[in-house]
């Protein structure tokens, strides 16, 4: 450990600020008042459910990846989870908006979305292992952050309109998922080589970037400024 710190006590400090700006974000403090504006959210659920894809095939990546057989277990699971259970979640959503299947085909993968899902795919990979846990973990820890927060204060408000998407983040099994990464990614950093582990602080730090980037492209719906030279 750095200085006797365990690595996530370490980055969570030092994406502090970075984690306040998320939770003070219009998308995040309307979405709590219920006041989000639904295209928006609409927009933010599309663009969440194709980077959902991303995210699982990273966790899947992890799990042949890992020479620990529990860790094996966990991420094949957290994998089936992302490609399974959330994704259902979004597609209730979805059915919900009444966006049909052409729709969907018309919504365009914005920027952000993309850069953050190749960001994932990338490090899985082509860093090392270790690398690989630190970025996954800012999307498990940030959104039970986020989550809880907001369920806290949220919890004696009748028929929330984003009352699903609140409990699927703020759930005690998903608290315990965001525990074992940051296990996993304390027990790595612990005996990491000093280059493995900044780089593990790099990848959290700039995973917790995208993390409030891909918030804030789905407030502005987000297209690509260069499709009018394309049409």
């Amino acid at each position: 450990m750095a200085g006797g710190t365990a690595f996530c006590d370490e980055v969570w400090a030092r994406a502090a600020k970075l984690v306040r700006a998320i939770h003070e974000h219009p998308f995040n403090t309307e979405l709590e008042a219920g006041t989000l504006d639904r295209d928006r959210f609409a927009f933010y659920i599309v663009q969440d459910s194709r980077y959902l894809i991303a995210f699982g095939k990273a966790l899947a990546t992890a799990s042949t990846r890992a020479t620990d057989v529990d860790e094996a277990a966990f991420f094949a699971q957290a994998a089936h989870t992302a490609l399974v259970v959330e994704r259902s979640l979004h597609a209730g959503y979805i059915e919900e908006f009444g966006l049909s299947a052409a729709d969907l085909e018309g919504i365009v993968t914005s920027p952000t979305c993309l850069g953050y899902s190749s960001y994932l795919q990338a490090t899985a990979l082509a860093e090392p292992y270790p690398v690989l846990v630190a970025a996954l973990l800012p999307c498990f820890w940030v959104y039970e952050d986020v989550g809880s927060a907001i369920f806290e204060r949220t919890r004696d408000v009748e028929k929330h309109p984003y009352r699903a998407w609140i409990n699927t983040y703020a759930d005690p099994e998903f608290a315990a998922s965001v525990e074992r990464v940051k296990q996993i990614a304390d027990r790595h950093a612990a005996t990491a080589e000093p280059p493995v582990r900044e780089a593990m602080t790099d990848a959290f730090l700039r995973a917790t970037e995208y993390e409030w980037l891909f918030w804030d492209s789905a407030y502005r719906r987000e297209t690509w400024p260069t499709a009018q030279w394309l049409s």
